[in-house]
């Protein structure tokens, strides 16, 4: 069984904002179009609205009434020069498919320090327990430098 509500009821509403666009600037209402800088030059007197700072971050801090520029804080775009870059912006679905097995700790091991150890087995720069005589700088690493150095940011970027 299900119940209809008959009852007609009406409501009385005293609140301003009721009342239409006369109170409408109690409801900002913030362009979102165009950088902080556009809205700053296109300041109109009639339009008294403060320009939209919503996903932008300021580039300084204030001390009273004065803004300081940080230098640091400005973004700065890193773009590559790409004048003699011989490589198209995309990739042909005609490409084959690369398959290749998983990189394992052993072919690691075989592409860094194997050619090395190889060759100072050749030239007989090893000690009778197998360590060499002349250690590269990645051989006298402890465990916890070689960790910390793997760890940073970057660290795989520029290796050869």
């Amino acid at each position: 069984m299900s119940f209809v509500n008959l009852f007609i009821k009406r409501g009385i509403s005293t609140s301003c904002a009721r009342y239409g666009k006369r109170n409408f600037r109690k409801f900002p209402i913030f362009n979102k179009r165009g950088s902080r800088i556009f809205k700053e030059q296109r300041k109109d007197p009639n339009y008294d609205l403060p320009p939209d700072k919503r996903g932008v971050r300021d580039v300084g801090y204030y001390v009273g009434n004065k803004f300081v520029l940080v230098p640091e804080m400005v973004p700065e775009l890193v773009v590559p020069d790409l004048k003699d870059f011989e490589l198209k912006p995309y990739v042909s679905y005609r490409t084959p498919d690369v398959i290749q097995s998983e990189f394992t700790a052993e072919d690691l091991f075989n592409v860094v320090y194997a050619p090395k150890i190889a060759k100072d087995f050749k030239e007989g720069k090893l000690r009778e327990d197998g360590t060499p005589l002349e250690p590269s700088p990645e051989e006298k690493l402890t465990h916890e430098e070689a960790e910390n150095k793997a760890d940073q940011t970057g660290a795989d970027l520029f290796c050869q």
